[in-house]
Formats: structure tokens, C-alpha cells, sequence
């Protein structure tokens, strides 16, 4: 859908860009359309910190922000191939839509980025996504050199924007919340609705379709990331991508889903009997990984090092596995050998915001970063029994679970983004009914 005008929050992202780095200049490129097979392409989405940038969702553009004003290289309009590919935003539409102060065609880019970098010591670019755009911005900077003439100078300092864009990203604004939640929301109910439609005979994929459909209908521009929909034994595998096999009666499903909604993405998991409840050593092992995911939740507060959730829930997740019976011997050896990993082999959270895992620091001259009011992460501790594992109680083999949810710091504490999913086990069982 073509844009009338972006809202004035890029504009002030790019100003904020720019007071935090004196003097570089950064370069961004925009995502290409990449083919599928012939003649069929991958669905376009543009380059996360691009978009947070400009607002622009072309492919094949080009950013170039100076300490005196921001450019863009974009396609031309073009009759013909808006009439195969859709409208074009076009030179003038990156001044009078995006607000560029100058805006060229994409193939003027090789002639103008030397005098635009000229102005500045360091680039900032992230090299390496790309052997193209990194020989594009290279040989740019080898003509600012070969134009100094002999100076004894080098080539420009070439550093990762992330540096500066990532810890911006870490900290929402409050139109970024705004948009969170509403994929937060969508996705929510995406996961309650998926919990009523799943039953014994469909097939996974039957699910995974259905949550797409359920994401798209209420305003998601696509999923946030490749849906995981595991029944039985496949929750066991922390990636699993097939979504192809038959749900059976007294199994598990552990749906792993969310969609993105003008480019903010919710991340949540739910695990939920096929049939109409959880058995005995289904409910055990839940109720115990709640307890703990809630407790986890709980600790969220400004101040506290991120580090610690982990900690938290290993220790917790520990306690369980001793009291599942799931592990002997001493706590203290468990956690410091990191016998725990057998059943809870994965962190415990990690950033979300445009991308899934998300950008920003998680650790500071060393030391874990503290959590400040604005970071949104997940709590996701799950536990798994291989089906290979013959040493643990033979009534959790084959069992795969994991609980997660999106949480917002707050100036006191935390906010759940995601609690209209339902998670406890008498509300998941009152939907099979």
C-alpha cells in the first residue's frame, strides 16, 4: 500500500541517530528480492534497521545519512513494470513521503557515494550480508583515498552501525509499544484460537495454516518468523520445521507462532493437549514449568542484571527436575556442571522488537547489562525428554513443552503483552471441550 506520508518519529530516529555520532556517516543498504526459483520470489521484507530509519519498504534502495542531511537511492517510476509489480515511490516520492533531503536512481548510487562519504573519518556499514554491497561501498571509499591525493592517508575508518542503531532499537518508544501490542494481541489470539481448532486426525500442517490465517485476517503483514506447530515426540526438537505429521489423542501440541505487525513481531509458545486434557504426567510436568515460567516473570524489574533470569530459571527449572524426579544428586553440582541442559537446554529469554531476536547489547564493558524501562524480551523455559532418553521415568518419555511470553520493562516492573494467550491449564482445557 503506498504511504501519503511517514510518521515524523523516523525523522527523529535519524536526528537521534546522528547526536549520539559525531560526524560518521551511515550506509545502509535495502533489502533486494531474492529468488525462490525461477521466476517466483521469496516474499520482500525490508531490512530491519533501514525501516527504522526511513519507513521504506522497496526493495533495492539505498540509505546514506550525513551529519548535514539524509539521501536515498531508490528505483525509478516506471510505467511498464509498475503495471507487472505495483507503484513505485519514485524520486520524488522519497522527498515528498519519506523526507529525503536528495534522492537520486539507484544507478547513481557508484557516482555519488564518494562525495558522500567525503565529509566524514568513519562509514558506518556492516560488511559481510552482502559480497556486493560490501564491494559497492569499498570501492567508494578507495576513490575518497586515490581523491585525497598524497596524503599519507588510509582508507576511512568502516565500523557496524549497529553500535549506535542496536542500543536505540533496545529501548521502545511509545509508538513502538503501540505496535508490540498489537501483534502481541493478534498473536494471542492466533494461539487461543489454534488451542480450539486443534484435535486428533488433522495434521500439522492443517494447524500451521490455520494460525497463519488467524495472523493475517486481524492486520499481521506476514508471520514473525518460521512457525513451529510440534505434536508429541516433535516438541522434543527446539527447531522442528517439518509441520507434516498426524496429531494424535494424547499427545501434546507445543505451537511456537506469532506475527509481525508493521514490522514489530510477537513471540509466543503455547503447549496444549490434542485431545480434550493433559494426562497425569502430561499436568505434572506442566504445572511444574508454569510454576516456573511465572515465578521467572515475577523478578522482572529496572535494575535487576539481564544474566539473572537465566539464573533464575535454571535454579527453579532444578528444583523441578529433582522433584520430577527427572534428576538425582546435588543442586549445587547440577547447575555448575550444567546437567540441567539434558532437559532445558536453551537460554531462557532474549530481546524481541523487529527482528526475533532482536538487536542491543546484552552485555556492557563485561558485565550483564541491567534491565532499564523500555526493553521488551521473552520468558520461554521449557522441558524436554528425548525420545532417545531411556534413563528418565518412562511416563514423561516423548513429552516436549515450553511456555513463552513477551514481556515489556516498566518504570516499577513489567508488563505481560502476551497474557491474552491463555497458559493456565484448566482455562487450555476448557476450550477442548
Amino acid at each position: 500500500m503506498i504511504k501519503a506520508k511517514v510518521p515524523s518519529y523516523f525523522k527523529t530516529r535519524r536526528n537521534d541517530l546522528m547526536a549520539k555520532n559525531k560526524g560518521g556517516v551511515f550506509v545502509l543498504p535495502g533489502n533486494h528480492h531474492v529468488f525462490r526459483n525461477p521466476d517466483v520470489e521469496y516474499p520482500f521484507r525490508q531490512e530491519s534497521n533501514a525501516y527504522y530509519l526511513t519507513g521504506y519498504d522497496e526493495a533495492e534502495s539505498w540509505i546514506v545519512i550525513t551529519p548535514s542531511k539524509f539521501v536515498m537511492f531508490v528505483r525509478e517510476k516506471n510505467a511498464e513494470r509498475e503495471m507487472w509489480e505495483g507503484q513505485r515511490y519514485g524520486i520524488d516520492g522519497a522527498k515528498s513521503v519519506f523526507g529525503a533531503d536528495e534522492a537520486y536512481p539507484v544507478s547513481e548510487l557508484k557516482n555519488k557515494l564518494p562525495e558522500l562519504l567525503k565529509s566524514s573519518d568513519t562509514v558506518f556499514y556492516r560488511t559481510g550480508m552482502n559480497s556486493n554491497n560490501d564491494s559497492v561501498v569499498l570501492e567508494a571509499m578507495e576513490k575518497v583515498r586515490i581523491s585525497l591525493g598524497r596524503s599519507g592517508k588510509s582508507l576511512q575508518n568502516i565500523e557496524d552501525p549497529g553500535r549506535f542503531i542496536g542500543e536505540m532499537r533496545i529501548f521502545k518508544t511509545a509508538e513502538e509499544v503501540e505496535l508490540l501490542k498489537k501483534a502481541c494481541s493478534i498473536s494471542a489470539h492466533a494461539q487461543k484460537a489454534a488451542m480450539s481448532f486443534a484435535k486428533p486426525g488433522l495434521n500439522e500442517r492443517d494447524v500451521a495454516a490455520y494460525v497463519d490465517y488467524e495472523l493475517l485476517r486481524n492486520g499481521c503483514e506476514r508471520v514473525g518468523y518460521g512457525s513451529i506447530i510440534a505434536g508429541g515426540k516433535n516438541a522434543t526438537c527446539l527447531h522442528y520445521r517439518e509441520n507434516n505429521e498426524p496429531l494424535k489423542d494424547g499427545d501434546l501440541l507445543l505451537i511456537d507462532a506469532a506475527g509481525e505487525y508493521d514490522y514489530y513481531t510477537s513471540d509466543i509458545t503455547r503447549t496444549f493437549p490434542i485431545g480434550r486434557e493433559f494426562t497425569k504426567p502430561q499436568a505434572k510436568l506442566y504445572d511444574a514449568l508454569l510454576k516456573v515460567q511465572k515465578e521467572t516473570i515475577a523478578i522482572i524489574k529496572p535494575g535487576i542484571a539481564y544474566k539473572s533470569i537465566h539464573e533464575f530459571s535454571v535454579n527453579a527449572l532444578t528444583d523441578a527436575f529433582l522433584s520430577l524426579g527427572l534428576l538425582k544428586g546435588s543442586k549445587k553440582e547440577i547447575v555448575e556442571k550444567l546437567e540441567f541442559k539434558r532437559f532445558f537446554p536453551h537460554g531462557t529469554s532474549h530481546l524481541l522488537g523487529m527482528d526475533v531476536h532482536d538487536v542491543g547489547l546484552y552485555m556492557i564493558n563485561g558485565e550483564s547489562r541491567k534491565l532499564e524501562a523500555g526493553m521488551v524480551f521473552t520468558i520461554e523455559p521449557g522441558i524436554y525428554i528425548q525420545p532417545g532418553d531411556d534413563t528418565a521415568p518412562s511416563e514423561y518419555k516423548n513429552l516436549g513443552m515450553r511456555i513463552e511470553d513477551d514481556i515489556l520493562v516498566t518504570k516499577t516492573g513489567y508488563e505481560n503483552l502476551t497474557q491474552e494467550a491463555p497458559k493456565e491449564r484448566e482455562e487450555i482445557e476448557s476450550l477442548k471441550k
